[in-house]
């Protein structure tokens, strides 16, 4: 059997880093290193992208590369910071489930994701079609960190992961989408972030946190 090459196995291996790193954020409780985890999600993201453009010779992989790099790895982390300094809101109230809980169903989730992206992965003609199953499992193991996160700021953070593991899975499948629609998709993500932004000053002025269990205590006024 032959080895895979040099750049595929670079590739796999940010793959699997990728993955770890969104095993730590549902592990991870203070809100500052999660954002941490968001930036070096976004590096891997480069150096993923980088490392196709180069198998493949797509020169807009290296404007994707490179828009990735001041949006995710340094635009959207220090807007983060920014929020997370002037609000205070340095940790995240306990989860949902359990920390152990929801690792054991993160387990489950991984393998769920990679019996689902198996048929898909045999109808892929890329060659990076191996890393698809930890595409889909970066997806929904963010989709789980939203769900069992009490703080707005959190749940945003895991949203941000969440289209991380869209764009690596574009990637995987198709060496990426074309530049209009990333550039469209990179526009949405900082308009949403901007509109979060006001959104979270207007919970911690009313109810002085971000923990979302305030808004369901709200009952609609006669």
């Amino acid at each position: 059997m032959n080895p895979l090459p040099l750049d595929l196995q670079l590739l796999n291996a940010c793959a699997a880093l990728l993955l770890l790193l969104s095993f730590s954020m549902l592990a991870q409780r203070r809100t500052v290193n999660l954002v941490h985890l968001l930036a070096l999600q976004g590096a891997l993201l480069v150096v993923a992208t980088l490392i196709v453009a180069w198998r493949t010779g797509e020169p807009h992989l290296y404007l994707s590369a490179l828009l990735t790099l001041g949006l995710k790895v340094v635009g959207l982390p220090l807007l983060l910071h920014r929020l997370i300094r002037r609000m205070n809101v340095y940790w995240d109230t306990e989860p949902v489930i359990n920390p152990s809980g929801t690792m054991l169903i993160g387990l489950l989730v991984v393998v769920f994701s990679f019996g689902l992206a198996q048929p898909i992965s045999a109808l892929a003609s890329t060659a990076t079609r191996s890393t698809l199953g930890i595409a889909i499992a970066v997806i929904l193991l963010s989709f789980l960190a939203m769900i069992t996160r009490r703080k707005a700021m959190s749940q945003v953070v895991a949203f941000l992961s969440m289209e991380n593991g869209l764009f690596f899975g574009a990637m995987s499948a198709t060496y990426g989408m074309p530049m209009v629609v990333e550039l469209g998709v990179a526009l949405d993500v900082l308009v949403a972030m901007l509109v979060l932004g006001v959104f979270f000053f207007q919970i911690r002025e009313q109810f002085d946190s971000l923990d979302l269990y305030h808004l369901e205590t709200l009952k609609e006024r006669e």
